[in-house]
């Protein structure tokens, strides 16, 4: 009995964050955690992606070039998305190879979202995206979180279903052979 109660609230909890996300056009197999999968975001091409941040500025994934991005696509009503948002906030602040950009995928208006990012703030650009017609080089969310690590050519490395974390992503950068950061205590004694 108690394990059938674990598994519905567990089976509750995972669907909590995909209630207000529409469904999309053409559905298509979830991805697994972390794993590369064919499609829009992939096949080797560099990806476009240029919006309107909520303070005005037009951001354009080109001008990133040489950088690791991380292209975020989460929703307020989203639990796991607020719960990562101080460690992605985080992570763009502290490597200077990192770039944050988190995509609202939901219907809200620009003055809500800039109230809410008044009590949730983060140090990266907010867009907010139609989430009829999201940005085109990538799949629609069936889930949220969703997120992509960009590598510095503009060709995506590593799709996130799901909560993902700073550990996450810097070591898929150090697998794919970008920078490797340090663990505590390695390096003590040295000027590197």
């Amino acid at each position: 009995m108690t394990r059938s109660l674990a598994l519905v609230l567990t089976a509750c909890l995972l669907a909590a964050c995909q209630r207000e996300a529409p469904p999309a056009p053409e559905a298509q197999p979830t991805p697994a955690p972390a794993a590369r999968e064919p499609g829009a975001a992939d096949a080797n091409v560099p990806l476009e992606l240029r919006v309107t941040t909520l303070d005005g500025t037009e951001w354009d994934l080109a001008t990133q070039r040489g950088k690791w991005v991380v292209v975020n696509f989460w929703a307020t009503w989203c639990a796991p998305c607020l719960k990562e948002m101080p460690e992605l906030s985080a992570l763009g602040a502290m490597r200077e190879h990192i770039e944050v950009i988190g995509l609202a995928y939901e219907e809200i208006e620009p003055d809500a979202m800039r109230a809410f990012l008044q009590k949730h703030p983060v140090l990266y650009p907010i867009s907010i995206v139609d989430v009829y017609a999201p940005p085109a080089g990538f799949d629609p969310p069936r889930g949220l979180p969703m997120t992509y690590l960009v590598d510095p050519d503009g060709v995506v490395a590593e799709q996130y279903l799901g909560p993902v974390t700073a550990h996450d992503i810097e070591r898929d950068i150090a697998a794919a052979g970008g920078p490797a950061v340090p663990t505590e205590g390695a390096g003590a004694g040295t000027d590197a």
